[in-house]
């Protein structure tokens, strides 16, 4: 969790202790019918409201007017971190058009990804067996046919002039058994494919390779505007000039590791090789 909306947790916090001056704890959460600790790691900025918890705060406070400004405090907290809790109530396909918006309105888009082949380059039957996996993990509704589509949608951008996709990842992400062999082989078939697309630059850090920085979490870089970074509990969507500017520095500094075109190949050709010895 970022540093950013922990403060913001926090002051959001301190107002909802505001709202229940002259009420106890114990009290508000009768009123509530919640666990008094509820009451106490909101108030703390420890746990994170939901809209119905702000409302029915409001309310018990005798201060139902408040329910809107707490509601925008919140959006304020959630347009940068959006956890995957929230997103996947619906399922992945809301998830994949909110993204696809962001898609539509970059001309220069850059990604880490150090774990798995980056979405706008999967094959319908790896983008499933992705799916499928963050559907167990979260156990989120199981629209798996639906996203698919949505995420296929999206790559016709790959075949739009007037954008870049300057894409990097780890060699490891070759090899990750995250679907079986013969859909991991037909990926790296279409990532040979890709590096040929004139709007796709297509680099890949080798395992052995010196890096200045860890290859940790994915990240999108859209345009200069946003970045948009994923980790196990929420997508950071981040737009602010410090964090854009290390994002970039990150980027650059990965980038400037991978290699390109033949070299790039060579390394599919072994992820390859090694799939079919298995």
């Amino acid at each position: 969790m970022s540093t950013d909306y922990q403060q913001g947790r926090a002051t959001l916090g301190a107002r909802l202790r505001e709202l229940r001056a002259g009420v106890s704890q114990r009290v508000l959460a009768d009123r509530l019918n919640w666990p008094q600790s509820k009451v106490s790691k909101l108030e703390a900025g420890r746990q994170t409201p939901s809209l119905e918890d702000l409302a029915a705060w409001a309310h018990a406070t005798g201060q139902p007017a408040a329910a809107e400004e707490l509601a925008a405090r919140l959006q304020g907290l959630e347009s940068h971190s959006r956890s995957w809790n929230r997103q996947l109530r619906a399922g992945h396909k809301p998830v994949q058009d909110a993204l696809t918006v962001e898609y539509e309105r970059s001309t220069v888009l850059r990604a880490w990804e150090s774990a798995m082949v980056v979405g706008m380059l999967q094959t319908p039957q790896y983008a499933r067996h992705i799916f499928a996996r963050y559907t167990k993990l979260h156990r989120s509704p199981r629209d798996l046919d639906a996203a698919v589509r949505a995420r296929m949608q999206r790559q016709e951008l790959l075949y739009q002039p007037g954008r870049v996709f300057h894409i990097v990842m780890w060699e490891a992400a070759l090899h990750a058994g995250v679907a079986p062999s013969h859909v991991r082989t037909a990926q790296l078939d279409r990532l040979v494919g890709a590096i040929g697309l004139d709007t796709v630059k297509l680099g890949i850090v080798p395992l052995g390779a010196d890096v200045d920085v860890p290859p940790a979490n994915g990240f999108w870089l859209y345009d200069d505007r946003l970045t948009i970074v994923e980790d196990w509990h929420a997508e950071l969507w981040l737009d602010d000039a410090p964090s854009l500017t290390l994002y970039r520095r990150v980027w650059d500094s990965l980038s400037q590791s991978a290699v390109y075109g033949s070299h790039a190949h060579m390394l599919l050709a072994r992820a390859r090789a090694h799939l079919d010895m298995a």
